[in-house]
């Protein structure tokens, strides 16, 4: 019974541990972080690169199809294969996995195992091609496909076809024509593959008639025909199918980190105090990829406010895969305390801004083949930057505060001046019918109230200064009631040496002082 394949992230996960070990031997040999900053490394190569992923810890599964034919013998063909053959086994890893087939008139498995062991598995190779065979393209197929529907299949697995002739199957193969049934069995059986492994091929025809190379891409969709010139070229050409495999296997391991590039945040929880014009607070920079070092050059971060600076990140350093650097930067700089700068202690919030340019020292080397898609900015993940500083002048609120009550005396004042002048001279106060008695009113301070004895009643007087072609003069304003009530109050305006009748009384306002006869009563009280 077969069980399902475990997830390719798990088949990957001894290979992603082998490539942290070495990117940790690496980090332990590396100079001090300050050095790394300033020194610019050369960029790896991809075998240094495959070297760091670990690739060789990464199986993959080959199945190795040879056409022993008959016609095999021409040209000396065969013999090429067994001579170049070895050199291809040598490239694998020993944690890969091969099936060795042979096949003519039947296949027949010659190793299946480990990979390890080049000379081993060549030695299994027949001598020679089988003078009589025949050439049964489609049962290989269906052998290479059996053995990759193993339980626990690697997660990149090839087909590799060495043939020199056309499909042409002995009576009673089950593929009996090179379509049919049974090759739509076979496309399915390949399609039901890539869902567990990601299935390539790879067909090499080793003769101007070899037509049945080809037919391996009927089946695996997924098939590159290498054409070499020549069978001398049949070395460059499995070199080159390796190749592919181990391209194969860094597409895979990598498919997480594309896209992935560095992110910033401000470390910092609480406000960063600037009342003394400078503070200091922490930058991280992580690396979000898994496997891929990433290099910033040309750092600088700014704040949002313009009055603030901000400095301390290298111009150049290097993030191995998923290494956070933290960084002591320092703000310079002062808060605004705004229009009106009384002293208060101010907080503010202000974004960060970081620019830089991102860049892997591995795309260059996997190139083309590898797509990293590295981000060439750095993405800012926590922006906010909360600052507080005290702000303003300790004198300009009591300074605003006395200058308010300097402005509001100076009001007053005047208005006294205006509606409250001093006053002098006398009132006459008579009634208009009646007895003639008069009462004298001396007009004293800012304000002064009436109790005319003779006449009766009460009233308040007091001035306002006018300004006429003439020069300033003081109007008298005179409140009075007869009979002491607020029901029969009025008012009226006396000028200077001129009289007003109020309530049925007279009042004669004299500009001038008078000595007052003996006749006379005085009363009134200033106020």
């Amino acid at each position: 019974m077969k069980h399902p394949s475990p997830p390719r992230a798990s088949r990957f996960a001894r290979a992603a541990r082998g490539g942290a070990a070495l990117v940790t031997a690496v980090l332990l040999a590396a100079p001090p972080a300050t050095a790394r900053a300033t020194t610019t490394d050369p960029a790896p190569s991809r075998a240094e690169v495959y070297q760091a992923l670990g690739l060789d810890d990464q199986p993959a599964d080959y199945v190795v199809l040879v056409d022993t034919s008959g016609s095999m013998n021409q040209d000396g063909r065969y013999d090429t294969v067994r001579s170049t053959l070895g050199g291809f086994l040598n490239g694998m890893s020993p944690k890969d996995h091969v099936a060795l087939f042979t096949f003519d008139s039947r296949p027949q498995p010659r190793y299946v195992g480990s990979a390890g062991d080049s000379a081993a598995i060549m030695s299994k190779l027949p001598a020679a091609p089988d003078p009589a065979g025949d050439t049964d393209i489609g049962a290989a197929l269906d052998a290479a496909l059996t053995e990759l529907e193993r339980d626990h299949v690697s997660a990149v697995a090839s087909v590799v076809l060495l043939t020199d002739g056309e499909h042409h199957p002995v009576a009673g193969s089950g593929y009996p024509d090179s379509t049919g049934p049974a090759w739509t069995a076979l496309r399915g059986r390949a399609q039901a593959l890539v869902g567990r492994t990601e299935l390539a091929g790879y067909a090499l025809p080793l003769g101007n008639g070899a037509t049945g190379a080809g037919l391996l891409g009927d089946v695996v969709k997924n098939t590159t025909v290498l054409r070499p010139d020549s069978i001398q070229d049949l070395g460059a050409y499995l070199a080159r199918a390796g190749e592919r495999t181990r391209i194969r296997k860094a597409q895979l391991l990598l498919a997480g980190d594309v896209g992935q590039g560095v992110t910033a945040q401000w470390q910092d929880a609480g406000r960063s105090d600037l009342t003394d014009g400078s503070a200091t607070a922490k930058l991280t920079l992580r690396s979000t990829s898994r496997h891929v070092p990433l290099t910033v050059t040309g750092a600088s971060a700014s704040l949002g406010d313009p009055s603030v600076t901000l400095d301390g990140l290298p111009g150049q350093l290097t993030l191995q895969p998923g290494e956070s650097r933290s960084f002591d930067v320092r703000l310079r700089g002062r808060l605004s305390a705004g229009p009106l700068p009384y002293r208060r202690v101010k907080d503010a919030d202000t974004t960060l801004k970081l620019s830089g340019r991102v860049t892997s020292p591995w795309e260059p080397a996997l190139a083309p083949d590898v797509r990293l898609n590295v981000p060439q900015g750095v993405r800012v993940t926590r922006a906010a930057v909360p600052l507080r500083a005290t702000v303003g002048s300790a004198g300009f609120l009591p300074g605003v505060l006395g200058g308010g009550a300097l402005v509001l005396l100076a009001g007053w004042l005047y208005w006294r001046r205006i509606h409250r002048p001093p006053l002098r001279g006398e009132l006459l106060v008579t009634r208009v019918f009646g007895d003639a008695f008069t009462d004298r009113v001396v007009l004293t301070g800012r304000a002064v109230t009436l109790r005319p004895p003779s006449v009766g009643g009460r009233g308040r007087v007091r001035g306002r200064r006018r300004s006429t072609d003439t020069g300033p003069r003081i109007d008298l304003l005179i409140r009075y009631t007869p009979d002491g009530s607020t029901a029969r109050e009025s008012t009226a305006t006396c000028l200077p040496d001129r009289d007003v009748v109020v309530n049925g009384v007279s009042f004669t306002y004299v500009s001038g002082r008078f000595a007052s006869g003996p006749s006379d009563t005085f009363t009134g009280s200033p106020r």
